[in-house]
């Protein structure tokens, strides 16, 4: 086992930060493929001789007059396809589904949408209206099969007053991304302004059966924020709306036709658990974050590192999260040569409007690289779902090399992060992650080694 070294001992480009670089890798490669959606069905979703099997929840499928299939998210294409494989020719399932790309090879029998992210589009509010459209005959007799996933709020939408354009929506969206607030308070302010969120789907869906078949993003007790819950019971309430407002400063960022419901105090109240329009909902989670930390502890274990796992910065700002972490893996490090520090969740950004390409792990990322010049850790932080913000990267990995790079091309570092600008530093570097959309979004892994 390496003992550990010293910054003067590893001149930049050595077989240390290679190795240390290529393991972080590693890490989240091992992780996406283990996590993938193929897995997690493969795990808990099976059809045999008519009867559908869902975690612990059946449904025989001969039993319903009909069985609709509604899908939104991220992996709302690789849910469809898995579900399509284990239902096979025979069973005639049909359905919508709106994600951020149009797949490669369509079921036969599904509508296809592709809404915008992280802002909606014309798209966004066609598959909203469609979804709804499709749910309301709906009766007794009937199953509706929704599979969520993260994304979703921005992916299908419908606003809740006709006098929010689509222009307005985005406005609206982008001063909520922009805000740096938790994901779970952004969504619920997205629930209480939208026609099909915050359990609105479900209730026109009402009274058919209902299964939601969830592939998470948020976090574990807030399962309701997921894709801004259209199809679960919503916990949040128009005061918290009211509060949330108030704390971020967002009215006078809000377009006339949204600032208006807030001021004249209009906005209407979401479905709530005790309502009877969710007594024939079923929910089942097949895969989260906790999935994702899992994979990667068990690789990093197979790479001969001490672990420790820790979610405490979860939905904290980038700043106190960054540190948090790297004061963590210090203290480890005093203990054992090789040690890996696992981080789930996500962390936040507020974003000037004048915000360049980049997003919060890239972000996260250069701050790290700033702390950890010279030393022998290596950090990375990505995204399982591909997408880091508005570039086209996953994320980013950084190490003790990293500042001293970034000056020998002529870059800075404290100019890209105070311009949101990440992706095309990174880029320069080589140092940037793409895997492309991947189909998935189980939130952000962040990989901290040090020898």
């Amino acid at each position: 086992m390496p003992t550990q070294k010293t910054a003067e001992s590893e001149p930049a480009g050595s077989a240390l930060v290679t190795e240390m670089r290529a393991t972080a890798l590693d890490i989240f490669m091992h992780t996406l493929a283990e996590s993938s959606i193929e897995r997690m069905f493969t795990k808990s979703v099976s059809y045999e001789r008519g009867v559908l099997r869902v975690g612990e929840e059946s449904y025989d499928i001969n039993s319903f007059s009909r069985v609709l299939v509604v899908a939104i998210g991220k992996a709302s294409h690789t849910m469809v396809q898995a579900l399509s494989d284990r239902f096979g020719a025979g069973v005639g399932v049909s359905g919508l589904a709106c994600g951020p790309v149009l797949p490669d090879a369509q079921v036969f029998g599904f509508r296809y949408y592709k809404g915008g992210h992280p802002l909606p589009n014309q798209d966004s509010v066609k598959a909203a209206e469609a979804m709804l459209r499709a749910v309301e005959p709906l009766t007794g007799r009937d199953l509706v099969i929704f599979m969520m996933s993260g994304g979703g709020s921005a992916l299908v939408e419908k606003p809740i007053a006709d006098s929010i354009s689509l222009e307005d929506l985005m406005a609206t969206y982008r001063a909520l991304v922009h805000s740096g607030a938790p994901i779970a308070q952004i969504n619920t302010l997205r629930k209480h302004l939208s026609a099909i969120k915050g359990g609105r789907l479900a209730l026109a869906a009402s009274p058919a059966h209902q299964l939601s078949i969830m592939v998470s993003d948020v976090p574990e007790n807030a399962l309701d924020s997921l894709a801004s819950g259209p199809t679960m019971p919503d916990t949040s309430t128009v005061e918290q709306c009211y509060a949330l407002v108030d704390k971020y400063k967002l009215l006078p960022q809000f377009p006339a036709s949204v600032r208006q419901l807030f001021e004249s105090r209009a906005i209407l109240e979401t479905p709530k658990p005790a309502d009877a329009v969710f007594s024939r909902s079923r929910w089942c989670t097949l895969a989260s974050n906790a999935v994702v930390e899992k994979v990667a502890v068990e690789k990093a274990v197979m790479s001969g590192f001490a672990i420790e796992v820790d979610n405490t910065c979860d939905d904290w700002d980038y700043v106190p999260a960054a540190d948090y972490l790297l004061k963590r893996l210090r203290e480890l490090r005093k203990g054992v040569s090789r040690v890996c520090l696992i981080s789930g969740g996500e962390i936040t950004v507020k974003v000037d409007a004048k915000g360049g390409v980049g997003g919060r792990n890239q972000h996260f990322a250069l701050y790290c690289a700033q702390k950890i010049a010279g030393e022998n850790i290596t950090i990375l932080s990505a995204g399982t779902d591909g997408i880091d913000g508005d570039s086209d990267a996953a994320g980013a990995v950084v190490d003790g090399t990293t500042m001293a790079r970034i000056k020998q091309q002529g870059l800075s570092a404290e100019q890209a992060l105070k311009t949101f600008n990440s992706t095309p530093l990174f880029e320069s570097l080589g140092d940037v992650i793409k895997t492309g959309p991947t189909g998935n979004n189980l939130r952000d892994l962040r990989v901290l080694l040090a020898y």
